[in-house]
């Protein structure tokens, strides 16, 4: 996934290993693993946020019930970017 706002770093991007998390994660819940895209909005240099857009009827797999499952994704994604340096959030799109 190629986007434009994404920052290199010789031949790093800026929270590549936090955006491979995030969309394993989320395709791996779906039904329809294949309509999961992730926006990546980078905010600083050392700071990404992900938004994820799914298929309609998999946005409650992806939230969870009181928003456990969206909160167990932004904790597993923040550890994937603190052992890169990187400060993560991550959210569904409605």
């Amino acid at each position: 996934m190629s986007n434009e706002n994404e920052s290199v770093d010789g031949n790093r991007v800026v929270g590549s290993r936090s955006l491979a998390v995030v969309e394993y994660i989320t395709r791996s819940l779906a039904d329809e693993p294949d309509e999961i895209d992730v926006e990546v909005d980078e905010r600083a240099e050392d700071e990404v946020f992900f938004l994820v857009h799914a298929n309609p009827g998999d946005m409650g797999r992806l939230i969870g019930r009181r928003g456990r499952v969206i909160q167990a994704i932004r904790q597993v994604t923040r550890a994937a970017g603190a052992s890169e340096g990187v400060k993560v959030g991550v959210d569904v799109a409605d």
